[in-house]
């Protein structure tokens, strides 16, 4: 390793195998560049840089930014489900058991009276 090169890590992980690799490449290399380097794209195929995106330890960063020595490389997998979708089936199926308010969401008051459990009021 020479003065002008930077030493990085490439991670990327699956559930059942993860990766960590080691490489060298030349100060002012970009991210793409150095995860090319690294191998890791022959050792996941599935990788797609145009769709999977990166970050420098963990925080998302662009193809095209320059690393740093010691930096880790890393490459998300896709979301499985859209975050803000199954925020809301959640909060519907909590509606439909009771265990959120149907008109705020919240906690329901367990103070307020249930529809029907209203006593008749003698005249």
């Amino acid at each position: 390793m020479t003065d002008k090169q930077i030493r990085l890590e490439v991670t990327y992980a699956l559930p059942d195998k993860q990766a960590l690799l080691e490489v060298v490449v030349e100060q002012g290399s970009t991210v793409e560049q150095a995860i090319r380097a690294s191998g890791i794209l022959q050792r996941f195929p599935e990788i797609d840089l145009d769709n999977n995106k990166v970050g420098i330890w963990y925080r998302t960063c662009k193809l095209s930014d320059e690393p740093r020595e010691g930096d880790r490389i890393a490459i998300f997998r896709p979301l499985i489900a859209d975050p803000k979708e199954a925020r809301r089936r959640r909060a519907e199926k909590a509606k439909d058991e009771g265990r959120a308010d149907k008109v705020t969401g919240g906690r329901p008051n367990p103070l307020k009276r249930q529809e029907g459990d209203e006593e008749e009021q003698p005249d």
